[in-house]
Formats: C-alpha cells, sequence, structure tokens
C-alpha cells in the first residue's frame, strides 16, 4: 500500500516556462543561460547554499560580489532570473486532493528562504504534510539520508512511499533506498505513473 506521494519543487512544481528572460540575462553577462543557472544553483556557492552553509543573503552577496553589481543591480538580476519560472497551480491542487489518500510530502534541494516563500509568498504549505528542504537538513539530494529523513518525518516506510522528480539522478536516489520513484517530464505523464501506481500498478 502507497502511503506518501512526495514532491520535488524546481523543476516539478515550479518551472521555467519562459526562458527568455533568463537567456537574456545570460547575454547581458556574458555567460551561456548553463553557465548562468550552475552560477546560481551550482558550483561551490550554491551546493554551499543548498546544503545550508550559506543563507540564501550570503549567496546572493556572493553573486553581487562576484558580477561587481550594486544592491539595487543584483536584485534586478534575482528578478530577471526567475521571472519566467512559472508554480503549477493545478498540480499543487492535485496534490491537496491527494491528502485524503495518502500523505504528502516536499522534498527540495534549495536555499535557505524556500520555507518562507512556501508559507509566505507562494500559500501552498497545506498541500503538503512534510517539507524537508536540504539547506535545513543539511544534506543533499541524492543523498541516502535525506530521503531517509523524509521517510521518517512521514512516518512511512519506503516501499510505501512514491518519490517524482525531474532528476534522473535523483529519482536513482529514491529508488536506490527501496522507494517508488516517477521521472518527471510533464504534469500529464507524472500524474499517469503516480494513478498507476496509488491504482496498485507496480509494474
Amino acid at each position: 500500500m502507497i502511503r506518501a506521494v512526495i514532491w520535488d519543487l524546481g523543476g516539478v512544481l515550479v518551472r521555467t516556462e519562459d526562458s527568455r528572460s533568463r537567456e537574456d540575462l545570460a547575454r547581458r553577462s556574458g555567460k551561456t543561460r548553463r553557465e548562468l543557472e550552475d552560477l546560481v544553483f551550482g558550483l561551490e556557492a550554491g551546493r554551499r547554499a543548498q546544503l545550508g552553509e550559506l543563507s540564501h543573503a550570503e549567496h546572493w552577496e556572493y553573486l553581487r560580489q562576484y558580477f561587481h553589481y550594486t544592491p539595487e543591480e543584483i536584485q534586478a538580476f534575482r528578478l530577471d532570473f526567475f521571472r519566467g519560472d512559472r508554480l503549477d497551480h493545478d498540480l499543487i491542487d492535485y496534490i491537496r486532493s491527494l491528502r485524503g489518500r495518502c500523505k504528502t510530502g516536499l522534498l527540495s534541494n534549495a536555499f535557505s528562504d524556500l520555507r518562507h516563500l512556501v508559507t509566505e509568498v507562494w500559500n501552498i504549505a497545506d498541500a503538503f504534510d512534510e517539507m524537508i528542504i536540504s539547506a535545513e537538513a543539511g544534506i543533499m539530494k541524492p543523498d541516502p539520508r535525506i530521503y531517509h529523513l523524509a521517510l521518517s518525518r512521514l512516518g512511512v516506510e519506503p516501499q510505501e512511499a512514491i518519490f517524482i522528480d525531474d532528476f534522473a539522478h535523483n529519482v536513482d536516489g529514491a529508488r536506490a533506498v527501496q522507494m517508488h520513484a516517477i521521472h518527471f517530464k510533464n504534469p500529464a505523464q507524472a500524474r499517469a505513473e503516480l494513478e498507476a501506481l496509488l491504482n496498485g500498478d507496480r509494474a
């Protein structure tokens, strides 16, 4: 029996639906879009921020100094970087509907401000029984410990949980600890695969 469904955030519930502002920002910064995204999310500073070793404010200060921007310029950079991102409200409503059937969780590699965004800005905390955020836990997917932490918080065994993520290595990490997992490609595909699992199809 499936007793919990656990969702990734970036690339699943929040997706870059319009890449033009990010691509324009990359050109203005003298970077490719991939290089720009690596600066924000990857490399040493981004990884440390997702592990909670830097606050989100410290991370953006690092980027400000990297680009030699004023405080106003880094704020404009940040707004442009995320301008094309969209929260999938239909998918959030679907997650809310699942709560009569099973527990729901959020498991995200994210900066220290994510809980504030979920609870105070997007107002979607009610969709989840538990939120596990890497910056708070000090662990990132696909480290097995963060999956076990999510399972413990939700009070379920690995085989009783389904994890959904857009990165294959994070999906593989969940499967390595014996969770069911779905590689997210689009909402319709993910919902169809999830419903099949919830209805007992383990194929």
